[in-house]
This record gives C-alpha cells, structure tokens and sequence, in this order.
C-alpha cells in the first residue's frame, strides 16, 4: 500500500482526537444474530458442529435477482483504491451490467491520488461521469462504499457523514470505524442505513477468483454481512444483493462489532501476525538442528504455504494429521502439545487488547508517528532473501509435509478457534476469520510472492498488527514450546484429545462442502494489481 505524505497527516491529526487512555478489557456482545430473512434469497440453514446458521449461497444464476436487492439505488460510489476498493468495483460493475441494472458506479478518490491512472487503465474515468472526487462521489451516491484505510475513515467520518445525501446508504467492508465511533463515544448518524459486507479475503483475491469462476456459476470470497442500521427496510436485502455481486460463495450474518473483534484479531494471529512468527521461529530452529539455510526454509514456510494449507483447503484441519504415518503422528502430537497453550496466551492478549479498544489505538497512534517514522519492509532480513532463493527453484511436488511444522501451526490455529469460540463468536465466522481466509486467500499469496511481501504490502492495520505480535509469537514458541519439547516434556493427551474431537472439525468441513471448485492462480493474469511498497 502507498502511503502518501497527506494520508500520514490525515492520520496524525486522527490521533491527536485519540489520545491513549487506560482502558480494560471490556465485555463485548460478540455472537452474530445469524437469524435473517430474506424475499430475494433462498436463505438456507447449515448444520455448523451441532449449530444451525443461516446462510445464502451466492452464485451467478443469482444475478438476476440483483436488480431487485439494489431496487431505489441508481448510483453507487465506491470511496478509495486500497486492496478491497478494485476489486469490489469491478465485481460489482460487471455483476450489474450482466444483470441488466442501470446502476453507475463511480470511483471516489482524493484530489491528486495517484490511483486516479490505477482507476482510469480498469475503465473508470472522468469522462464517463465513472470516476471522480471523493466528496463530490460521496454526495451524488444512493449507496456509499466507504472502502478507504481504517485511520482515513477515523480522520474523515464527519466529513464523510456531512456530504452523504438524504437516504442514502453507508456500506463498509470492516467494522473498525464502529470500534473507534464506540471508544470515542459516538455513533453513526441515526437516519441513514448502516451495512457492511465483509469479504474473507484481501482484495485482489476477491477480484481473481471472480474472474477465474466465470465458467463454473461463480466463484470468490466468502464474505459476513451485517446490518447494523436499518431505517428503510430495505438493507439486509441490499447487504445480500452486494454480496451476491461480489461473487461471495456464501453469506452469513454477523454484527460490526464482532466483525471487527473477530477481523482484526485473525490477522494479528494465525491469518498473518502468527504464521510470520512461527516461519521465524523454526527457520532457526531447524539450522541449529544442522539443516541447511534453503532446507530449513523449505522444511518451515515451504512446508506450511506449499502443503499444510493445501489439505486444510480442501479437506479440513484434521486430515492434516490423519494422513501421517504412525511416526510422524508422534511428532505431531509433541510440536501441539508444547505450542497449543504458548499460543493461546499470545491470542487471548491479542482479543483482549482488541476487544477493548486498545489495538485500534494502537493503529490510530502509529499513524501519528508515520511522518516521523516512515513503515519500512521486513524482506531484507536473511529468512526471505533465503526464500527469494528456495521459490526459484521450487519443485511444487516435492514440498514435504514436516510434522513438526504442522504441529506448531495447526496448534496455533486451533488456540486462535478456541479464543473466539470461548468469546461467543459463531462457528461460521470462527471457520472464515480462522481457516478459509488463511487457506484460501493469504497462503495462496504467500506461497507465490513470500510470508514477508504479505507483511510489507498488506492494509496499514493488519501491518500494524503483524509487525508488533509476529516477534511476541516467535520468541513464546521458541521460549516455551520448542524447550518444553528438548526437554522431553511428555504430550498433554488431553490436550491431543480435545484437538482430535473438536467440533470446528465438523464445521470446516460444512464450509469445504461449499467452498468453490476453482482453487485461485495467483500468477495469471488478471484486471486487479497487487499493491506493492515502492
């Protein structure tokens, strides 16, 4: 992502009304509604580990209904062009032109954004009344898609809010400006409707898969919706039609506030902050052991990007450890064993720092600091010049599957589950926010540009978050879980037990069931540009 010098002083300016306060952990309503009813759409109801949730699978046959979901909106104004704004915009103006809608979408940016040519080259422009000033946008649109950074949305709110016309509708795809509203005590204007569809995703995934999946009814990211205000009657139907256009898979219902716990707190563990920290970890791990610096990466990211979250993908969390030898089961068993409680503290700090409002502070302050402290890049450092190395001469069929590699990361993964299911969250978001965005969305990037190229490019929050909790992952495994094991510490067959009987394990494979046939190909080629630090 481009950080300009105007956004780091949107953001100083945004801390400067957020100043750090001692704040505890607070109880937060967190379970989803996931009681919704639709005319438009078929809802439908899934059995998730012993839960019935309600959810609407997507689909191109359903582009016909779309004219009926988006009924009272002629104009849609997409505000920014970050990861998710592309892509949506795309989706969204193919969708409704295949649908025969006469809906304009409009690209909204800063005056003198140098997306405007980014915008311009995937057939937004001036001259077509599809792109303009973001205000100016803002003010002519019936739906406002305010898809701009988290702290720009914290800077600018009031004005956003001012420009909106009479009736119009504010869509967001994360809960975050909710989060900074409620610490700040204010709130959304109360006439307006308030919806948020939430890919599972990062946006070029979003946009890649929906191309690739033109052939089979459609194929994208998953995506949560919630429907915070709802002053017309109208806005679970538009959240759904949205959502449809995306090229979401499937919907389901959730609230902004468990969206952004939920959200924030995944990429910070296992989706990003996490997976960095144990690459980290077992990369020196495995050379004091008396690997080699390019084994060692293979038999760790390699290992992880290239196979682990490919049987995950397409199989469950489970079938990662049912389909090792009796052997390698044993070594299992010990790296989760020792690694599941280290990493389950790391995690409940992490919900609880973001629970309370402390981590969107932490976000908010950062960018009072970007000026000062510009965000520099992790792929310097010897781990990722090694992997630049390994991924040129990767043979995809020989990428092993380490035990000890999938122990460490699956025990993480299940801890992550655990904190969220123990918050209340549903297990439909639980599976995306933990399993499915990792999967199918991050690991696929990982795998083809590096572990630390998703770190330097990703959203200034999820940056933010992987930068300050990677090193806390790294050095509690090394710490605890890597010694608890050369100590010969016996494994906690408890510990084993509850893993191998979860009930998330029934939930993934609910979501595999509807997961799209379309596996994406991150090295085709394709109308969305992966943003990269210059």
């Amino acid at each position: 992502m481009k950080f300009t010098l105007a956004l780091g002083a949107i953001l100083a300016t945004t801390a400067a009304a957020f100043a750090p306060a001692a704040v505890a952990p607070r109880a937060v309503s967190t379970t989803a509604v996931n009681s919704f009813s639709s005319e438009i759409f078929e809802v439908r109801s899934v059995d998730m580990a012993g839960t019935t949730e309600q959810i609407v699978k997507g689909g191109r046959d359903l582009f016909p209904l779309l004219p009926k979901a988006f009924e009272g909106i002629k104009e849609i104004g997409v505000i920014g062009w970050g990861s998710q704004a592309p892509a949506q915009a795309q989706n969204l103006r193919d969708s409704l032109n295949e649908a025969g809608c006469d809906i304009k979408v409009r690209i909204g940016l800063r005056e003198g954004s140098s997306s405007f040519e980014e915008a311009r080259e995937v057939g937004f422009s001036e001259d077509a009344d599809t792109l303009g000033e973001m205000f100016d946008i803002i003010g002519k649109s019936d739906l406002v898609m305010l898809l701009i950074s988290d702290a720009a949305q914290a800077a600018l709110y009031k004005e956003v809010f001012a420009a909106m016309k009479p009736g119009a509708t504010l869509g967001l795809s994360h809960g975050f400006l909710l989060g900074y509203l409620e610490s700040i005590g204010e709130s959304f204007p109360e006439d307006m409707d308030v919806i948020a569809v939430c890919p599972k995703g990062m946006g070029p995934s979003v946009r890649r898969l929906y191309e690739q999946g033109k052939e089979v009814n459609g194929a994208g990211i998953n995506a949560s919706f919630a429907v915070h205000q709802n002053k017309s009657g109208k806005a679970t139907e538009l959240a759904l039609g949205w959502g449809v256009a995306l090229g979401s898979p499937f919907m389901f219902e959730t609230t902004l506030t468990s969206e952004y716990c939920s959200d924030i707190y995944g990429e910070r563990g296992i989706l990003l902050g996490a997976v960095h920290g144990i690459v980290e970890s077992l990369y020196r791990r495995y050379q004091r052991q008396g690997m080699s610096a390019e084994q060692a990466f293979i038999e760790s990211c390699e290992s992880i990007t290239g196979n682990i979250v490919k049987i995950i993908s397409t199989q469950g969390i489970k079938a990662v450890y049912d389909g090792l030898n009796d052997d390698d089961k044993k070594i299992f068993e010990e790296a989760y064993s020792a690694s599941y409680m280290p990493s389950k503290e790391i995690l409940q700090e992490i919900y609880d720092e973001v629970s309370s409002g402390n981590e969107i502070r932490t976000v908010i302050m950062h960018g009072k600091r970007i000026n000062k402290f510009p965000v520099g890049k992790i792929d310097g450092t010897d781990t990722w010049k090694v992997g630049e190395k390994v991924r040129e001469s990767r043979e995809e069929d020989k990428i092993p599957l380490n035990p000890f590699t999938a122990g460490v990361y699956v025990a993480t993964m299940m801890a992550q589950i655990d904190v969220l299911l123990e918050a209340g969250h549903p297990y439909s978001e639980v599976v995306n926010e933990s399993v499915i965005e990792a999967v199918d969305s991050l690991c696929p990037y990982m795998h083809y540009r590096g572990v630390a190229f998703m770190v330097d490019n990703c959203s200034f929050t999820a940056k933010t978050g992987s930068r300050k909790w990677a090193p806390r992952f790294d050095y509690i495994l090394d710490q605890l879980a890597y010694t608890a094991v050369d100590n010969g510490k016996p494994v906690n067959e408890d510990v084993i037990s509850a893993f191998k009987n979860h009930k998330v394990h029934d939930a993934v494979t609910e979501c595999c069931k509807l997961r799209p046939t379309v596996d994406i190909s991150v090295g085709t080629a394709s109308s969305t540009k992966e943003i990269v630090i210059e």
